[in-house]
């Protein structure tokens, strides 16, 4: 019994704090971009591919930037690759916040299957494609960024904007592989564990100074009401 007014003492099942100092981070899969055609390569950003938003991505895009805009959020980061800008433009115009660019948060650099003939490797099935699937690994493609720098790269730019935004919330505008080296880092999972995030979808991770927290991994609630059984290839 309770000391004072005699009721039964209890101790509730808690609910996750966010703990003091830390930043939320809502990492949001850019739209479904355009298609890749062997007679029209993408147009290529520091030697990486640059697709638009296809059609399709554009709605994506609204409807994140709906399923989000009554969140709190204090800023809105994008990468240098416009598929990103372009989706989070409908949340930014709702919010009237700025998006702003960090490059760090492009995608892994595929070397010589940039442009476009990433997917068309994969849709073939060419066997370096094969063993990038078996070893979890990109730099298997001839050119591609080091393993080692691109895992350095993303827990980079994430420490930057966590100490950038103690105490607030974000959202990241980014990439599937980048999501994918992220969560893995955040929970010492194998490298492509999280691989194959939907178009528009969104994770969660809490970082602290100790670790990252993940909370939500592909939250797609707000693009159709049943579970995704495919996703779209990473970049």
């Amino acid at each position: 019994m309770g000391p004072d007014n005699g009721k039964p003492v209890e101790y509730r099942q808690g609910r996750f704090r966010t703990p003091p100092g830390a930043t939320e981070v809502l990492l949001v899969r850019h739209g479904e971009s355009e298609p890749a055609r062997p007679d029209r390569p993408f147009p290529l950003v520091d030697g990486q591919g640059d697709p638009g938003l296809a059609p399709e991505g554009r709605e994506q895009a609204e409807r994140v930037g709906l399923r989000l805009a009554a969140e709190p959020i204090d800023a809105i980061y994008v990468s240098s690759l416009r598929r990103t800008s372009q989706t989070a433009a409908p949340l930014a115009a709702r919010l009237g916040l700025t998006p702003m660019v960090e490059p760090d948060l492009r995608e892994v650099h595929l070397g010589e299957w940039e442009g476009g003939m990433f997917r068309r490797m994969v849709e073939e099935g060419h066997p370096i494609a094969k063993r990038l699937s078996d070893e979890e690994r990109w730099d298997v493609i001839p050119g591609a960024e080091p393993a080692a720098a691109f895992s350095e790269r993303v827990r980079k730019v994430l420490d930057k904007l966590a100490a950038a935004h103690p105490d607030q919330r974000i959202v990241a505008v980014t990439h599937g592989g980048v999501i994918a080296e992220a969560l893995a880092a955040a929970t010492g999972s194998r490298p492509f564990a999280f691989l194959g995030p939907d178009n528009a979808s969104v994770s969660h991770l809490v970082l602290t100074e100790a670790r990252w927290i993940l909370r939500c991994f592909n939250d797609t609630a707000h693009l159709g009401p049943a579970f995704p059984t495919t996703a779209a290839p990473p970049t």
